[in-house]
Formats: structure tokens, sequence, C-alpha cells
């Protein structure tokens, strides 16, 4: 079960990957398509003038919900590991990492209502050992309002996200390309912890 939850994590991660550099092409083209691969803060702006509220809705809340249980499982189960394999890497812990440590040990589970999306907050509440039945609820309620001011956003600047989107469409594949690029020199340079 949990080498099974650290595979769908990983592939998770490589398709939001995929979703995250290819959304700045195909948002206003195949919303849907890019919210199921990736619900980044981004791309759930940059979708509300193309997509209804339903799909919006729907496709952003289970996208975010899976991605934040599965990561508060790897962190519950090899949160430890994770964490000494990126510090063996770098030497010492990145500064967001830090940061959010430091928020998630000041606002405690609020954290997780503020910042539903963020992957660093589910791995550490998983690594703290947060009840389930607390951080499933949370992180729904998080997620909730997350889609609702994105939504009300996107509403609000429709015109500019239309604007900016019809600028950017004849250099879209490059800057595609580009954002490969720098997830693949990213990857390269890290490498990946095992699970054992």
């Amino acid at each position: 079960m949990r080498k099974a939850v650290l595979t769908f994590t990983t592939l998770l991660f490589v398709i939001g990957t995929v979703g995250s550099n290819i959304g700045p092409a195909l948002v206003d083209e195949k919303p849907r398509l890019i919210l199921m691969l990736s619900s980044r803060n981004r791309n759930l702006f940059g979708s509300v003038p193309y997509i209804d509220l339903a799909s919006y809705l729907s496709i952003g809340f289970v996208r975010i919900l899976i991605a934040g249980v599965a990561l508060y499982l790897v962190g519950r189960w090899y949160g430890t590991k994770a964490l000494g394999w990126v510090e063996g890497n770098m030497g010492e812990l990145p500064a967001i990492y830090k940061w959010t440590e430091r928020a998630v040990d000041r606002a405690g589970p609020a954290i997780l209502v503020l910042m539903p999306g963020s992957n660093i907050v589910c791995l550490l509440l998983g690594h703290r050992r947060m009840p389930p039945k607390k951080f499933v609820p949370l992180l729904m309620i998080g997620i909730a309002f997350k889609l609702a001011i994105l939504w009300q956003g996107g509403r609000i600047f429709e015109e500019q996200i239309k604007s900016f989107l019809e600028w950017i469409e004849k250099y879209q594949w490059y800057v595609v390309v580009g954002l490969f690029a720098i997830s693949f020199l990213q990857s390269a340079r890290k490498g990946r912890p095992s699970a054992k």
C-alpha cells in the first residue's frame, strides 16, 4: 500500500509538471484537461474565463484533494526519510521549507485552511501525525475557500486574463519548451529519494 501511494504521488508530480508547463499554451483551449493535470493557482486562475463553474469546482476540488491526501500519506510514512534526503542533497533545507515549517508551528491546523494546495504543508502535517479525521475536513474547507477566491478573482480580471493569453499566444510554445527545459534541469540536478 505504501509503495502504491508513493508511486501514485510520483505520477501526480509528473502529470502536474506537464500540466503546469503546457498550461500557458492550452488553458484557454482545454481548461478541463489542464486542471485535471495540474490545479495549481495559475491554472485555476487562468482557466476561469474559459470554463463553467461546475467543471471548475469539481475538477479543481478533486485534483487538489487527491494530491493533498497522497502527500499527507507520504509525509506520514516517509517524512523523516524524505527530509533527510533533501538535507543530504542540498546541505540544508530550502528556505521555503523552513518558512513553511515555522508557519505550521505558529498556525497549527489553520495553515491547512490557508494553504490547502501546498505540497510542503501536506507533507509536514502527515509527518507530524495530524489525525486523518482532522486533516481531511480542514483540507476540504481550505480547498473550497481557495477555489472560491480564485474563481472570483478570475471573474474580476477576466479581460486581463484573456488579453494576457492572447498576447503570449504567438510565443506560447517557446514558453512551454522553456518551462520543460527548466523542469528537466531541476530534476536532473536533484535526483530522487528511494522508497524502502
